[in-house]
């Protein structure tokens, strides 16, 4: 369409809306916070109406659509996407965008069709099916235990380096969780570096800045390796669980068929 078109045709949405949906300048066009929220909810609507169609389609026997699919980065990669061929030769008529990362989202507003979520879930709207549980072991690297030797107990971690993750939700510090005598018991640990992001927490844990807490996922590859080593393995967290959510309102014979197929291999690979 020719550029005056488009700007005629947005300047009637704004007035319609009765707000502005894009930021202009001489160099640069951006979504105001009001149209970004208007777009993702256009989109969501447009891919309803899609997943509608295709839901009731006369056409095929085989589930059909574009599924939107967010999940934590860790899993896509050890899990999800090294099945994805398999995934393709079932189902060659879904399509899937899948979102990895480790900030949490909200399937609605952002309209997303399912999600792998991990600890207690919040939202009881959302349809969710238990996929496994996950353990969280305390790890460091040889380098950093020839250094500074190994902690016997959580008492004496104290006198240890630490590399603190941070919460994509509250950009705060996740704290340290613990299991001892049956008890869960939870630290907040000082830290001279502290990262939002699986693989660079990972990788601060690798090159000996610090003892580092996170998923089996993410250490397995390295324990076998023995890059990383395994420290108070006699204090691990209680495991936490893995789902897979949905909104009801998205049940569509290709995400019903997706969720089916993920619960399938990742319980292959979870303990229950």
């Amino acid at each position: 369409m020719p550029r005056s078109s488009v700007t005629t045709m947005i300047k009637s949405l704004e007035a319609h809306l009765g707000t502005p949906l894009l930021r202009r300048s001489t160099r640069s066009l951006s979504l105001t916070e009001a149209g970004a929220r208007y777009f993702a909810s256009c989109q969501a609507i447009l891919s309803d109406i899609e997943n509608a169609e295709s839901d009731v389609s006369v056409q095929t026997n085989t589930p059909r659509g574009r599924i939107r699919v967010d999940m934590p980065g860790v899993i896509g990669r050890s899990i999800i996407v090294p099945r994805l061929r398999e995934f393709e030769a079932q189902y060659p008529d879904i399509e899937l965008v899948l979102g990895l990362s480790d900030r949490p989202s909200d399937l609605v507003y952002e309209g997303i069709d399912c999600a792998i979520r991990t600890g207690v879930l919040a939202d009881s709207t959302l349809v969710a099916r238990r996929l496994g549980q996950l353990n969280w072991l305390t790890c460091a690297s040889p380098l950093y235990l020839k250094q500074y030797g190994e902690p016997e107990s959580i008492a004496a971690l104290a006198a240890h380096r630490t590399v603190n993750y941070l919460s994509n939700a509250t950009g705060r510090p996740l704290d340290w969780r613990f299991c001892v005598n049956g008890e869960d018991v939870t630290m907040t640990m000082r830290s001279r570096f502290s990262v939002n992001e699986t693989e660079a927490y990972l990788l601060c844990g690798l090159e000996g800045l610090g003892l580092i807490q996170l998923s089996e996922f993410a250490a397995s590859a390295y324990l076998r390796s023995g890059r990383l080593n395994e420290v108070l393995a006699n204090a691990r967290c209680t495991p936490v669980p893995i789902s897979i959510v949905y909104p009801q309102a998205r049940a569509t014979a290709a995400i019903r068929t997706f969720v089916d197929w993920v619960v399938a291999i990742v319980r292959s690979d979870l303990p229950q």
